[in-house]
């Protein structure tokens, strides 16, 4: 498989300059940065904001062996390389990188779906400073058993562990020999456990990756497979139990959707949330909403003019709104960004590719992120239009602080991330004060303090009281 294929499937030095367009008074489009190929290439992964508050992303392709690069970006849109991945015969730190998590320890680490000791993907870690180590190199089990191309991120789970999935291999006798795909868990040291081997009847090539829910389970989507054959929702335990909770194309013409590619993401009514790329009333893809127990009401059918096509999943923000991109459509049919109301109520915020060469980017694949200022953060692949670009937009959502973990029992280690944090004075956990120490001014170190119950996060800081985007949740 050559350097980009899979990518395309999915589908289908900074050079200085910022274009800003205004949709409404409260609503501000920003581009912050043009990749060049020599920096990186086709940015087709979510961003995630880093404890020193500049944004941490991949691109699958370019860089130093065009085999992608791991970078970082301010807020500004000063752009600088972390990693060059490189995927030769002798380089086993893999190639055509993905999302980057922030993990407890303080680490990115993600897969890529190329190179590696065996050719087939890897997991990785990376410090922020850009020291990768290569964790685990897929299909290095008789006949790919471990699975094989990690295309998504990864989650960690309350326990520490990571947690992801393959597009293919795990039983090669199903999917014409290929393997379906599999759930795996894998340690911050490398050991790596397989959890499932998708068969076909219950799904298969999961493109997207794992939440892990209120309950402890984690919920996914395939994008083929199932009852029907156009995917699947599913739930697994963390031991590995597995159950189907939804059939796409279960309705006449698909007009459930069909072919998810994004993951889920919980709201704060206990359901999912998620797209399809096809199907739909239109047959452009959909907005969905799904039940813990798998009952789906498909929230909005997309038809073009609105977008089509959506890759990635959905972010709840801090309004209860959910936000996301679709890879094409729109006014000028390179993708849009959108809000989107828990009913189902659709406003385009952004159409790409209006201004003069496409200046603004083109084909979002990737998902936004709400950072900590309230703003939202993405990039577009760019194909032929150009490399790709990293963009915000601001719709007047105000700051708030993020905890890493959003769980945890008493004397759990917490890491605070926001902004303007110096001269923090208080910290508490749904009313109860914890000791902290302030690291930086986007960074305070904590621990979840006896006493403590379910609640929001509160950060006392000099300019104004912040409140964690969601609720930290107490475990025994």
């Amino acid at each position: 498989m050559n350097k980009l294929s899979l990518s395309k499937t999915i589908c289908l030095v900074c050079i200085g300059f910022a274009v800003e367009a205004v949709g409404s008074p409260a609503q501000t489009f920003k581009s912050l940065v043009t990749f060049n190929g020599t920096d990186g290439e086709f940015p087709v992964a979510s961003l995630v904001q880093g404890s020193n508050g500049n944004f941490y992303g991949a691109t699958a392709g370019g860089g130093s062996s065009n085999s992608g690069t791991a970078f970082k970006i301010t807020p500004a849109g000063k752009l600088n390389i972390v990693h060059n991945f490189c995927d030769a015969a002798k380089c086993t730190d893999g190639g055509v990188p993905d999302q980057l998590v922030l993990a407890t320890d303080g680490n990115f680490y993600g897969t890529t779906h190329q190179g590696g000791s065996n050719t087939s993907g890897t997991v990785f870690q990376l410090t922020p400073k850009g020291k990768l180590t290569t964790l685990y190199s897929f299909c290095s089990r008789t006949n790919c058993a471990d699975g094989a191309l990690p295309v998504a991120g990864l989650v960690q789970a309350r326990d520490g562990n990571f947690y992801g999935t393959t597009v293919y291999g795990g039983n090669r006798s199903a999917c014409n020999g290929n393997g379906c795909g599999t759930v795996f868990k894998i340690t911050s040291k490398g050991k790596l456990t397989t959890l499932h081997n998708f068969a076909g009847m219950d799904g298969s090539f999961a493109y997207a990756g794992l939440i892990q829910a209120k309950d402890g389970n984690f919920y996914g989507t395939t994008y083929n497979g199932g009852a029907n054959g156009p995917g699947t929702v599913f739930k697994i335990t963390p031991s590995g139990e597995l159950v189907t909770l939804y059939s796409f194309c279960s309705q006449s013409n698909c007009t459930d959707g069909s072919g998810p590619m994004g993951g889920l993401v919980q709201a704060t009514n206990g359901n999912f949330y998620g797209t399809t790329f096809f199907g739909g009333i239109n047959g452009a893809g959909t907005v969905f909403e799904i039940t813990p127990e798998g009952q789906l009401t498909s929230i909005f059918s997309f038809d073009n003019s609105d977008g089509s096509s959506p890759i990635a999943g959905l972010v709840q923000a801090t309004d209860e709104m959910f936000y996301g991109t679709t890879s094409y459509g729109g006014a000028n049919a390179y993708g849009t960004a959108f809000k989107i109301t828990p009913a189902g109520g659709l406003t385009t915020l952004y159409s790409f590719c209006s201004l003069t060469n496409c200046a603004d980017g083109a084909y979002p694949y990737a998902g936004l992120v709400q950072a900590t200022d309230g703003t939202f953060y993405g990039a577009t692949d760019g194909q032929s239009v150009n490399d790709g670009t990293v963009f915000n937009l601001s719709v007047g959502l105000g700051p708030f602080v993020h905890t890493i973990p959003s769980s945890g029992k008493v004397g759990q280690a917490v890491m605070i991330l926001g902004n303007n944090l110096k001269g923090t004075t208080r910290v508490t956990f749904n009313g109860t004060a914890a000791s902290f120490t302030l690291v930086s001014g986007t960074e305070i170190k904590t621990f979840v303090p006896s006493g403590a119950t379910t609640g929001f996060v509160r950060v006392a800081a000099p300019k104004k009281k912040l409140k964690s985007n969601v609720i930290f949740r107490m475990t025994k």
